[in-house]
């Protein structure tokens, strides 16, 4: 344990640095989004109205407690403070993890493998308001074994932040459980939503933008129009919509396609569920599902930005902190892919856009990557909560192996 805390302390330190710029990470800077953006909408926000304008808030209307939490820090600029907030999260996030595998049933390997996770994403782990959203989201999971009502608060707020949060409930068993973390997150959204909305105009402007987004030069449906490229195809690359996208020719049916896939990967976890029918459900099984969840809605986006990696890093820790859980392969395989995420950005991110051979094998291998965690995913989820026993109904469900029931 002592090996795992100096590493942290290393790698946090470096971390800080990079985003201080008393070190340089290579590439651009990843951190004139807090600089810029971020404090743009800071200005804007504190007149009592949302960015109405602003194409590039594409959030729901919680996202602008985070946009506007450095006036914690008063003493601090801007920038400043949303970097001491953003190493805050990942101290509170490790913190729970420590205190997590300390408990009988648990293990270290969830520390483990967030104090690993977050340094190889770069600088761009504390440049981005996502890990405030992750350190959310791993104390709702924390939480929900015991507390469904807190977990569902959580998820709520989550989703307000970010939407992403909302799939941490994919895992409640049905029953009282259900609903009682569905209704506190319910009761969440819709209370938060409507107080945004009465109060400052433009609360919901994010749909709109985010309906109208393209297919990001990042993501698994991207691979076609880089290929492309190089056989004809008649588009441009441009910053569109905050992110850099594909514009041109068959674009709009790639968005589209992308956006079935997320729907038939909604289907197969509503499938799972409708599978998974023995109680209680084996220890670790809400988080493993929250995984799966949020590793498909990841893998078929039609935007895969770099800090999306921070939601499954800190999800599969929470898994990995509970020794029965069936994501081991998958969680390291999101790691591996989280080291090469940082190399296609902010490292090489120039070939990426260029589509040449360098950009193409970069996202061909972090894309591949996340495509077979998401498969062993839920192979994995699917054996152990909605295939059929092993050796026998009975024993099998007391041992915790499998949640699925006889017919």
């Amino acid at each position: 344990m002592a090996r795992i805390l100096i590493f942290w302390v290393l790698t946090r330190a470096v971390l800080l640095l990079c985003v201080f710029r008393v070190l340089t990470a290579p590439g651009p800077d990843v951190t004139s989004d807090v600089s810029v953006i971020y404090q743009g909408w800071y200005e804007i926000l504190r007149t009592g109205t949302f960015p109405l304008d602003d194409v590039t808030w594409q959030y729901p209307p919680g996202a602008a407690l985070a946009v506007l939490s450095p006036a914690l820090l008063p003493f601090l600029d801007y920038a400043s403070a949303f970097f001491v907030l953003a190493f805050l999260a990942d101290a509170a996030v490790s913190g729970l993890l420590l205190c997590a595998g300390l408990r009988p049933g648990r293990s270290p390997r969830g520390l483990v493998v967030w104090t690993a996770g977050v340094p190889l994403l770069g600088p761009t782990a504390y440049a981005r308001y996502d890990i405030l959203v992750t350190a959310v989201a791993v104390a709702a999971l924390l939480a929900g074994a015991r507390h469904p009502r807190t977990l569902g608060a959580l998820a709520g707020l989550g989703a307000l932040l970010k939407v992403w949060p909302l799939l941490l409930l994919v895992g409640v068993p049905r029953g009282r459980a259900a609903r009682r973390s569905w209704t506190a997150a319910s009761v969440t959204v819709l209370g938060v939503t409507l107080v945004s909305v009465v109060a400052m105009p433009g609360a919901l402007a994010f749909l709109t933008f985010q309906r109208d987004r393209g297919t990001e030069v990042e993501s698994l449906g991207a691979l076609a129009f880089h290929v492309g490229r190089h056989l004809g195809w008649r588009g441009e690359v441009q910053l569109n919509y905050g992110s850099v996208e594909f514009l041109g020719p068959y674009v709009p049916l790639v968005s589209t396609a992308a956006q079935a896939l997320t729907l038939a990967a909604f289907g197969w976890l509503l499938l799972w569920r409708l599978r998974a029918r023995a109680r209680p459900w084996p220890a670790g099984t809400l988080a493993d599902a929250a995984f799966v969840a949020v590793l498909l809605f990841t893998a078929t986006s039609r935007v895969i930005s770099p800090q999306y990696m921070l939601w499954l890093v800190g999800v599969g820790a929470v898994c990995l902190a509970f020794r029965t859980s069936g994501m081991e392969l998958p969680v390291r395989l999101v790691l591996v892919a989280t080291l090469v995420t940082f190399l296609e950005f902010p490292v090489w991110f120039s070939h990426v856009v260029a589509g040449d051979p360098l950009g193409v094998a970069l996202l061909l291998v972090r894309n591949g990557l996340l495509v077979a965690a998401a498969v062993l995913a839920c192979r994995s989820l699917w054996r152990r909560c909605a295939g059929e026993p092993v050796r026998g109904t009975v024993s099998a469900a007391r041992s915790g192996d499998t949640c699925a029931s006889a017919p």
